[in-house]
């Protein structure tokens, strides 16, 4: 194998195929990219039997061939390289990399140990990139960190006609998105359990080259429970979390609400920022909500208090003083991208929702984030 490549074509495609790769992986061939060159074109990929990647990149090929090197490394030293061609070439079980007076020389592993890639799923439909990227950045705040409830971990991808909606939860918050999408089948009915850390990252990566994201979904009785997403010439696939007893969370919105709140956002995110200062991690930070306003506050150790008042339009009975853990309302705020926010209250102690609105106050559909409050003292 020996081809020439542009430095940031090369640097971007082993950076895409070696993010998912893990850290301790169970056999050392699972840490290494796979670099394919044929036909002109050089196809590197990367699998630990979870997740894979892989990417296409047209190069000048000399020779076609194989090799499979450390990706990590490979990641940092492309990273590194001058802005100048790069010429590559396996030579015996090493593999050379030049760029301009750089050299570097890479042991290569067994390609014969190597896994094969999953196949990409049969395709689903397709969505926009960067609306998809959004929605996910918005719910992925909200999944759960904990491995011994793998079911919290993931978020919630449901398939119902031209509708695509991602759920999370971690039991003290929950995010819904809803957005339209383009589905090959319309009246495709579907849902899956996509690991929240992998989701978010190839939908990052992948909303930041615009255009169309396809989907594609396996979801036949012998399927393997895989996901799968293309697009331009990157793909990825990730295996399913089981979600056949996933909690109907949806029922935790209230169908009432017997006050709402409208608050400029970027306000109230940085007036929270700013009073959570005094606040320890499991400390509350508090708003009071009244016809004169909000007033948030938080108190921590030895006596630290902070308190700040702004407007806010307010429509209830009575005042609603209500409590959050501080991230978790942050968290929200930041996934909320309106200028106003509106929380809506069925009474202190039950689950708050956030909404974002426009100017005029009007909510915005597509996004609710729920979070519990906690009890002030």
């Amino acid at each position: 194998m020996k081809f020439r490549v542009e430095r940031d074509a090369l640097a971007d495609a082993v950076a895409w195929t070696a993010k998912s790769l893990p850290p301790r992986p169970s056999v050392p061939v699972l840490a290494g990219v796979m670099l394919r060159a044929s036909e002109g074109t050089l196809h590197l990929s990367g699998f630990d039997y979870e997740v894979s990647s892989e990417v296409a990149v047209p190069v000048h090929a000399d020779a076609d061939g194989v090799a499979l090197v450390s990706g990590r490394l490979l990641a940092e030293i492309t990273k590194a390289l001058p802005a100048k061609p790069v010429e590559i070439a396996a030579i015996d079980a090493h593999l050379e990399l030049v760029c301009g007076t750089a050299r570097f020389t890479l042991p290569t592993m067994p390609v014969e140990d190597y896994p094969t890639l999953p196949a990409l799923p049969d395709r689903a439909g397709t969505v926009d990139a960067a609306a998809f990227a959004a929605a996910v950045g918005q719910v992925a705040i909200a999944a759960g960190r904990d491995e011994t409830l793998p079911m919290m971990t993931g978020v919630r991808v449901e398939l119902n006609g031209t509708s695509l909606a991602l759920l999370a939860t971690d039991r003290y918050r929950l995010a819904v998105s809803e957005l339209d999408w383009h589905p090959d089948n319309p009246e495709v009915s579907a849902n899956a359990l996509v690991p929240a850390r992998t989701l978010a990252d190839t939908a990052k990566s992948l909303g930041a080259l615009g255009g169309d994201l396809v989907l594609a979904l396996a979801t036949g009785e012998t399927s393997e429970g895989m996901i799968g997403f293309a697009a331009g010439e990157r793909r990825t696939t990730s295996r399913l979390l089981d979600g056949a007893n996933y909690p109907p969370v949806r029922n935790l919105f209230p169908a009432s609400h017997t006050a709402q709140a409208t608050v400029t956002r970027p306000a109230l995110l940085e007036v929270v920022k700013r009073v959570s200062l005094v606040a320890e991690r499991t400390t509350p930070v508090r708003l009071s909500f009244s016809a004169d306003g909000l007033v948030v506050e938080a108190g921590g150790a030895e006596e630290a208090r902070a308190s700040e008042a702004m407007e806010a339009s307010f429509d209830g009975a009575e005042p609603m003083p209500v409590a959050f853990n501080p991230q978790y309302l942050l968290d929200g705020l930041s996934a909320i991208s309106s200028p106003m926010v509106v929380f809506s209250f069925v009474e202190a102690r039950k689950p708050a929702v956030l909404a974002p609105a426009n100017e005029d106050g009007e909510i915005i559909p597509g996004y609710r984030y729920l979070v519990q409050p906690l009890q002030w003292s």
